[in-house]
């Protein structure tokens, strides 16, 4: 049993992208609730108004994913106006540009709030009511850069890897329980996380450079639809696939890091004609 008329699912990040597609392709499923959250409010308005089902609960929820008491408020929100909760997905993440010598220690502390304590914090707080289900799913969001470090990523890749192994870690836990644990590798996908990522105190670039190169970016690496992706990621979900590859590039690019773990990257840079490289 997966996605039933009681399921009750918690979507983080829905403001826009993928976990706005997600949104909006779960309200098209036989499910009895959905809270959305972003820290974006008019931008999870418009995700509400854009699900097209009256017969579906949904509350929608302003949560900075990176307060550990915003988080745990959250569940809290979640069971008191749904009374329960089967399906967590957390989505919501942020993205950093600069070499290591370019971002300062604030800036990585900011992301790793985001990407890696928001994942920690809504698998935690959620853990205690998936588990008086009798069946139920925790969905993590890695990425490509979970599996392979580009120079100009490291903090990007430090929060993917870590979300990895932390929800690797959680899967073999909960093995033998009533909970799966799905990780989530998307490739190149279109959404805003370029536009909207930071750039280090220290990136010596004009405003103009800095838009070039989000342009340049989105360009090369961003190939998939979120749509596209929010229907892989629903299969995954149907089917309980512990690992969920997004894109023909997320499937060659871990396949070769996985078969030449000293040189993938070399490779990857020629296959590519340098095109992941940010630096």
């Amino acid at each position: 049993m997966s996605l039933t008329n009681k399921s009750v699912v918690v979507i983080t990040g829905a403001a826009s992208g993928i976990g706005r597609a997600l949104a909006i392709r779960l309200a098209q499923e036989n499910i009895s609730g959905l809270a959305i959250s972003d820290l974006n409010e008019e931008g999870l308005a418009n995700t509400r108004e854009l699900i097209d089902n009256p017969n579906l609960k949904i509350t929608t929820h302003i949560v900075d994913v990176a307060s550990e008491g915003e988080m745990r408020s959250f569940a809290g929100d979640v069971i008191q106006q749904h009374g329960r909760v089967t399906h967590v997905i957390n989505n919501a993440g942020a993205a950093l540009g600069g070499a290591v010598s370019e971002v300062s220690v604030e800036d990585i502390r900011w992301l790793m709030d985001i990407n890696f304590w928001g994942v920690v914090y809504g698998s935690k707080f959620f853990l205690p009511h998936l588990e008086k289900e009798d069946s139920a799913h925790i969905v993590n969001i890695s990425s490509l850069f979970g599996f392979i470090a580009p120079p100009g990523q490291a903090t990007y890749c430090a929060s993917k890897f870590a979300v990895r192994g932390f929800t690797e870690s959680l899967r073999h836990e909960l093995e033998k329980t009533n909970i799966a644990v799905s990780l989530v590798h998307p490739g190149g996908i279109n959404t805003n996380i370029v536009n909207n990522a930071r750039i280090g105190e220290n990136v010596s670039l004009s405003e103009k450079e800095v838009e070039k190169r989000k342009a340049q970016e989105n360009q090369n690496i961003n190939r998939t639809s979120p749509e596209k992706a929010a229907e892989t990621i629903l299969r995954g979900i149907k089917s309980k696939n512990p690992r969920i590859l997004i894109g023909f590039d997320s499937w060659l690019l871990s396949t070769i890091a996985r078969v030449f773990p000293k040189r993938y990257f070399s490779i990857i840079d020629l296959i590519s004609g340098g095109r992941l490289r940010s630096d």
